[in-house]
Parts: C-alpha cells; structure tokens; sequence
C-alpha cells in the first residue's frame, strides 16, 4: 500500500458500520481459556520466556477489566512493558512500517490524541461487543504504537474489551490473520469472527455443563 496506511485505517474505521456486526451471548466463560492454551501452545513453543511475558500481561489487562479501568494508551503501556520485557516503553517517535515496508503508519501531531479518542471508543454501549473488540485490536494494529510487539498488544486489546463483560474465549488462534489498513470489509469480518467465536465457546460451555 502506497502512502500512509494509519490515514487510511482513519478513513476506513468511519466507513465501517460497526453496529450491524452480530451480537452474541454475554457473559461467556469457557471450558478452556483459549488466551491461556495459545500461549502456553504456538507461542511457549517458539518462546517461553516470551509466553511467561504474555501471560503477565494478560493477567494485568484481566484485573485492569475487573476494576472497570478505562482503555487508554497509558494501560496499554503498562501492558506492553510486561509483553517486551522491559523498564520503560515509549510511543514510536516517527514512522512504522510493517507486512515487509508495504504498510507505512504515519505519525503527526494529533496521533496519540486520536489513538487515545480511539480507545475511548471501546466502552461505548451502543456498539455491539464484537465490533468495539474487533475495533480495538485494529486500532492497535494500524496506530502501531510501539516500536515492537504491536500484534500481542492487539490481542491484548481485544481481549480485554471482551472481558469487561465477562466474556472469554476459548480459542484465539483464528484471529491471528493479516488484516490490511484499507479493508472496510475485512474490518467488519474480523468483528463478525470475534462473535462467532463467543458464540462457538458459549455453546461448548454450556454442553459441557449439561
């Protein structure tokens, strides 16, 4: 993609109705907690300091979901220094790219204001639950805050949206697909995935507990 992609993703997110995006049975507590099984799985595999890592983190984004915090780029700071591994972390001070250089993500004046306008958006009300979840992992995605480690942070968004309604799933792996800055269509897939999932894990549950 020629240009910047973070511009487009901006164009793109209005053009999306997120609110046709089908709703699904809230809460969802599943059988097998499929954040959990996908880092003890692929990533412990690949790397298990880096799924310890993962599991911290996603244990601070969970208790963050509890207490009701807000989604803010400051919490996802919080997250990211547990997911790297390090003291500090700091927003990217210029452009990034990624998928091999073919995405730029600009960087101006406003982009963290409209990264933080952004995540607000993941509390309202009138967006239904797979779509603001869905919505947030993109926002992470194309902001692409750090330097390093977007995509974990993403699924980290995306799981913490969930759980602020009681909901997890028991799979996560099939989230884990290219997704493209200019893809109104895909956009909406990707939060019709998020419900097919939460319906998928609400049905094992409640056959298991018969």
């Amino acid at each position: 993609m020629s240009g910047d992609a973070l511009a487009v993703w901006c164009q793109v997110r209005e053009q999306v109705d997120w609110s046709s995006a089908k709703a699904a049975p809230v809460p969802v507590r599943p059988v097998v907690d499929g954040l959990v099984a996908w880092c003890d799985g692929p990533v412990r595999h690949r790397d298990p300091a880096r799924a310890d890592r993962l599991l911290t983190a996603a244990a601070l984004s969970r208790t963050a979901a509890t207490r009701g915090e807000p989604l803010t780029p400051a919490l996802l700071g919080d997250w990211q220094k547990l997911v790297l591994g390090l003291p500090d972390v700091r927003l990217r001070q210029g452009d990034a790219f990624a998928k091999g250089g073919r995405e730029r993500y600009g960087l101006t004046p406003h982009t963290w204001r409209d990264f933080a306008a952004c995540l607000r958006q993941s509390g309202d009300p009138a967006v239904p639950l797979p779509a603001r979840a869905a919505r947030a992992y993109l926002d992470v995605a194309f902001f692409h805050p750090y330097p390093d480690g977007n995509a974990r942070l993403a699924l980290l968004a995306l799981a913490y949206v969930l759980e602020t309604e009681g909901v997890r799933l028991d799979e996560v792996g099939p989230l884990q697909t290219t997704r493209y800055a200019d893809d109104p269509v895909g956009a909406l897939d990707l939060a019709d995935l998020v419900s097919v999932l939460m319906r998928a894990t609400h049905r094992r549950a409640t056959a298991a507990a018969r």
